[in-house]
């Protein structure tokens, strides 16, 4: 996975209409991101659970973060970061859940099977009106006959 570098911007003055975009962009993001609420660790896996109650299991193997985990370092793995990371503190390791989910290939392949079929489903306003100029003529129109 990629490791990346925290930028810390204290030198920058928190004024009101800075702290109020701050609270609007933490809402957005808390609607449209993937939010964890739970991490409990069962042999060999992790079990990260989500705000609508579904869930994933992750086996630690796959993840070199934890290779010099015990046991009773996976009971101290937290979810921080709004509901986006996998944090233990003792080892100062934050770890994105969304780069855990895409480090397995069957886990983007179902994802972007997903994806597929709910863009299928979608319809522009051209691709509607379109399918009402045909259902007006009746069944789909003939092609005309080529003249070669």
């Amino acid at each position: 996975m990629k490791t990346v570098e925290a930028r810390t911007l204290a030198d920058r003055p928190v004024t009101d209409a800075l702290l109020d975009e701050a609270i609007r962009r933490g809402r957005v993001r808390q609607k449209s991101d993937l939010q964890a609420t739970s991490v409990a660790f069962f042999a060999p896996c992790l079990a990260v659970s989500f705000i609508d109650g579904s869930g994933v299991l992750l086996p630690v193997q796959h993840y070199s973060e934890f290779d010099d985990f015990e046991v009773e370092d996976f009971a101290e793995l937290t979810v921080g970061f709004s509901g986006t990371a996998l944090c233990h503190e003792a080892k100062d390791l934050h770890v994105s859940i969304a780069g855990m989910i895409s480090a397995s290939k069957p886990l983007m392949n179902m994802a972007a099977s997903v994806i597929a079929s709910r863009n299928g489903r979608q319809s522009s306003a051209a691709k509607a009106e379109a399918a009402r100029a045909n259902g007006r003529k009746g069944v789909h129109p003939r092609k005309a006959d080529v003249i070669e």
